[in-house]
């Protein structure tokens, strides 16, 4: 019954996977379409959704297949055809009438009809856990919040206690972004991926039912970053049998090669790291030394080959007894023409009157917190900052999307709208590789498609963690990798210990650094 056709396969954060916008995937499917039989694509993706619905509910009573009146709702109908096929007793919610709907659509509707599919305005009394919920509503051209009927059958998919399998995007994900355009507010669809979230479509005080996404012909940069990875749940893909006509769009990270160590090395050979950040204000009573030392660890247990600590202003440690490895100078007794510089980690106001120096001369540099938010308030700073470039030297840029917003002078919703136009766009300003924190870290550089970082989960919005990011980028940058490839293989191990955290361990920035290992 299942014609001999390969099941979708799940995305792996292990292997690196080619991703295409909206624009791209239409001209492929166009390309496709084109050299094969009418309705060929849309029978190959109702198959593969039935397949996989099947598989991740086999003991269902009852499916509910919401389809809208686009050719996302003829995936549905071919889908709801085959699970009528194989005794599953689908009821099919179909939002569009025959003679308004896509000739793909109105083909499988035609088809669906014929082989007896019920179709009801309502879902099935009594959808329980055990259930099947398909989403077949809104595909890749969601721009807006649903609204009218189309919403109000959405909320109630998100109201069943039913699994939820989405054809290719959750309905109302923007494909290219991963911004959610929910029904009301930000926070509706993705409370079901949110217990804690208030003000959702479902108890919150019960487990939310687990989500499926089922990405047909390509993969889409929206299900791996902003609110994607939490509407999506389980990603699976199928290419539906077509080879790509073009470049990528995008990469989805894969993890990154190891290199053993020479027996024939020492430390010399690993570089020297350099953080300059931690200001201590006496008279103040203010210190930040601990983010300067949470990075210094990161580089230390990251494999650099010495790790030296610039703190600013006064009151300092000049030893850490936990970590006697670490080596205090003053910054201006650096020197930054021979090191990696982990710069603005707790840097406070003081880091300003440093940057000059550390923009000049050093070699490699990554720049966080606040020396991002200094260079962000003088344009002298940054043009030394794209002059760098024109030198041949190396900047990693480190922000969390409010850090990148003021660099771009715009707002934080803005770049979150749009999170690899924001990277791309802070990469091709200051001429360097940048990553921009978040759910689905984005790592961008000039003239290269950018990446999303597949790894990492909220147990890392805890102070510190990015720090420990920025210093074990720095540790890489120290052994001789190039910068992209130490943003993105340092951004996929720092997500991957999260991931891989034991679940009754409170995970800290300093416990995050000391798992680190070259």
């Amino acid at each position: 019954m299942h014609n001999g056709c390969a099941m979708p396969t799940p995305v792996s954060p292990q292997r690196a996977a080619a991703l295409y916008d909206s624009a791209a995937t239409r001209r492929i499917e166009q390309a496709a379409a084109a050299a094969l039989p009418a309705h060929t694509l849309m029978q190959r993706a109702g198959l593969a959704v039935a397949r996989l619905a099947l598989a991740i509910s086999p003991h269902a009573r009852s499916v509910w297949v919401a389809c809208g009146p686009g050719n996302n709702g003829g995936d549905g109908l071919e889908a709801a055809m085959h699970l009528h096929a194989w005794g599953l007793n689908p009821v099919v919610t179909w939002l569009s009438e025959p003679g308004s709907a896509p000739p793909d659509a109105r083909a499988a509707w035609q088809r669906a009809v014929a082989a007896g599919v019920r179709f009801a305005d309502a879902p099935p009394a009594g959808l329980g856990a055990q259930d099947l919920c398909i989403d077949a509503l809104l595909g890749i051209g969601a721009t807006r919040a649903p609204e009218g009927r189309l919403a109000d059958v959405l909320a109630r998919l998100h109201a069943t206690p039913a699994p939820l399998l989405a054809v290719d995007v959750p309905s109302g994900l923007n494909a290219d972004t991963g911004w959610l355009h929910t029904l009301n507010t930000t926070e509706n669809i993705a409370a079901r991926a949110c217990p804690s979230s208030a003000g959702g479509l479902f108890d919150t005080k019960t487990e939310p039912a687990p989500r499926h996404t089922l990405s047909l012909l390509t993969l889409k940069p929206g299900l791996f970053t902003a609110h994607g990875r939490d509407a999506c749940g389980t990603v699976w893909f199928d290419d539906l049998s077509v080879a790509p006509t073009e470049a990528p769009t995008a990469w989805l990270s894969g993890a990154p090669a190891t290199h053993s160590r020479t027996h024939a090395s020492h430390k010399g050979s690993y570089g020297d790291v350099a953080v300059i950040g931690g200001e201590s204000d006496a008279a103040r009573g203010n210190a930040m030394t601990g983010a300067a030392l949470l990075a210094a660890s990161a580089a230390l247990h990251g494999g650099a080959g010495r790790v030296y600590v610039g703190l600013l202003g006064d009151g300092g440690p000049l030893l850490d007894v936990a970590q006697p490895e670490l080596m205090f100078r003053r910054p201006d007794a650096l020197p930054l023409a021979e090191m990696t510089v982990v710069c603005g980690c707790g840097g406070g106001a003081a880091v300003q009157a440093v940057l000059p120096a550390v923009l000049a001369q050093a070699p490699r540099l990554v720049l966080d917190a606040d020396a991002l938010n200094a260079i962000a308030a003088d344009p002298a700073l940054q043009a030394a900052l794209r002059a760098r470039a024109e030198r041949g030297q190396t900047t990693v840029l480190t922000p969390h999307p409010l850090e990148a917003a003021r660099l771009l002078a715009t707002d934080t919703a803005a770049v979150q709208r749009d999170r690899l136009d924001a990277a791309t766009q802070l990469a091709g300003r200051f001429a360097c590789c940048v990553v921009l924190k978040g759910s689905g870290s984005v790592i961008a550089a000039p003239g290269e498609a950018p990446r999303i970082n597949p790894t990492g989960n909220a147990r890392l919005a805890t102070a510190g963690t990015g720090d420990v990011l920025a210093g074990l980028i720095g540790a890489r940058l120290a052994s001789g990798e190039g910068a992209l490839d130490a943003a993105v293989a340092a951004t996929y191990r720092h997500g991957a210990l999260a991931d891989a955290w034991p679940a009754r361990h409170a995970l800290t920035a300093g416990a995050l650094a000391r798992q680190l290992a070259p």
